[in-house]
């Protein structure tokens, strides 16, 4: 995977990987973007409403600003020009709260930039004989001394309910889209 050498010295705070039925041979993360509306994730109602309690205290905390440094700073800094002409969507697009550092035709890496921390989310897909692996990591680099604290804070309720109803999504959207008739 190239976020090996994009992120190279960023912590990997969360790694998961689950296994996809094998529908049909040739699938690409982008042909799963492109079928679901390209949303690999559907967040549920808990889901929504633990962000809207974090994206609530961040804007009474001023979390959510964008420090000064940031866009020199932005993992998409890192690519080289050959990443730039691979990925399908341009460095630095917005996508919700995240912007991208690239996507690929089986990997993609997103980024967002803030006042907690510099975190980078990656969804890449790979087809074995007998099932797709999806994978989803979060790296996490500091931005000041509050960043441990809140990584720390938020790991049980990212480990325990955000990250695996998302999964769960992933595999639910998978079946409706590739799922033999």
């Amino acid at each position: 995977m190239r976020v090996h050498q994009i992120l190279a010295g960023v912590p990997l705070h969360d790694v998961w990987c689950i296994e996809l039925p094998h529908w049909r041979a040739g699938l690409t993360l982008d042909d799963f973007r492109r079928a679901t509306g390209d949303r690999l994730f559907t967040p549920s109602g808990t889901t929504r409403v633990l962000l809207g309690i974090r994206f609530f205290v961040g804007r009474i905390f001023g979390w959510d600003r964008e420090p000064v440094a940031a866009a020199s700073e932005a993992f998409a800094t890192r690519l080289t020009p050959a990443d730039r002409s691979r990925s399908l969507t341009a460095a630095g697009e917005q996508i919700g709260i995240f912007s991208v550092v690239y996507r690929f035709e089986n990997e993609e890496l997103l980024e967002i930039i803030n006042r907690t921390a510099h975190g980078a989310a990656l969804a890449a897909l790979f087809e074995t004989e007998s099932v797709y692996r999806f994978y989803f990591a979060v790296y996490v680099r500091s931005v000041s001394w509050f960043t441990p604290i809140y990584m720390a804070l938020i790991a049980p309720v990212r480990k325990l309910i955000v990250y695996p109803v998302l999964l769960s999504s992933v595999r639910a959207k998978w079946d409706r889209a590739f799922a033999e008739a």
